[in-house]
């Protein structure tokens, strides 16, 4: 074999096992994006090998573990799943499809923290985590606070250690319509996964948040060192863009990945992890986005839809 032809097959081989090493494990506890209260945005994650997850939303909590046990991916009680597993929630922005699983279960939640931007948080304090809706679990807010959770504000492009766990995150802002939503790029030594919250399509928008979040993962992917990305994806194509209230529908979905591909090129792509998150039923449509993301998939993108209760690893 000539040698050039022997490097190159060295390092195709480097980079299949690159690949095909794992680095993260991640558990759906809900996987939807609206009408079903018991499946609604929530992902526990963390490194291979290790019970300290943060979760990444937390729409539906106490059923979403419930299904992750029958599946066998934990064998401890739910509550002990609630209290010892999950170590710190990140929030990507306040809508309750995203946080009402986190005040729900907060009577019987252990103490940890919550990590989000600074409007978030607010939200958080003024509307939900009152004395006149539920109850005060945080520390600050209205008096009296019972100081369960301890708010984090996060700056965007800051790098922080996620709590009693061996992961690092880092927010980036996402444009929601009207308010701000969050990326979180998580790091586990050398490997990450980002996870989207709620957002929609740069040039819909009026928006550069999307270009400048690919500009951030771009390196990441070229050395093959993003594991996964999840992202939402809303609604079909035949959603008018003046009704997509700040979400993405396969063609703009892959429209932004075609402006990845110009910062990475096409083969760093190729079966690069993407997780098809905040489906909106009814189911209906759920399957006409799937094979609209399929006939649009020119990327050859692993397009991978997750299921609630049951264990993804990348």
């Amino acid at each position: 074999m000539p040698l050039k032809y022997f490097v190159l097959s060295l390092f195709l081989s480097a980079t299949a096992c690159a690949q095909s090493l794992k680095s993260f494990k991640v558990v759906p506890l809900g996987v939807l994006g609206g009408i079903d209260e018991s499946n609604m945005s929530a992902y526990m994650i963390a490194p291979v090998g290790s019970n300290n997850f943060i979760c990444m939303d937390a729409g539906t909590l106490h059923y979403g573990i419930e299904q992750a046990i029958k599946n066998k991916v934990f064998n401890i009680p739910a509550d002990q799943v609630l209290k010892k597993y999950i170590k710190d929630y990140f929030i990507s922005h306040s809508h309750l499809d995203h946080v009402s699983g986190l005040i729900i279960n907060a009577p019987d939640d252990s103490a940890k923290n919550i990590y989000a931007f600074a409007d978030c948080i607010n939200t958080l304090k003024t509307h939900y985590f009152t004395w006149t809706s539920w109850a005060n679990f945080a520390n600050e807010g209205e008096a009296p606070a019972l100081k369960k959770y301890t708010y984090q504000v996060m700056t965007p492009g800051v790098e922080v250690n996620a709590a009693n766990t061996e992961m690092q995150v880092t927010a980036y802002p996402l444009s929601h319509s009207n308010l701000t939503s969050t990326a979180f790029l998580v790091k586990s030594q050398e490997s990450y996964i980002l996870y989207l919250g709620d957002v929609g399509p740069d040039a819909v928008e009026k928006s550069h948040n999307m270009q400048k979040l690919w500009e951030v993962i771009a390196p990441l992917i070229k050395t093959h060192r993003l594991k996964a990305i999840m992202i939402e994806t809303s609604f079909p194509n035949e959603q008018p863009d003046k009704t997509l209230f700040g979400h993405f529908t396969p063609k703009w979905l892959m429209n932004e990945f075609d402006e990845l591909s110009q910062l990475t090129g096409t083969i760093p792509l190729k079966h690069l992890n993407v997780v098809i998150v905040h489906l909106k039923p009814p189911y209906s449509k759920i399957a006409q986005i799937k094979q609209q993301l399929k006939a649009a998939n020119n990327l050859g993108l692993n397009i991978i839809y997750p299921e609630q209760g049951k264990l993804l690893e990348f």
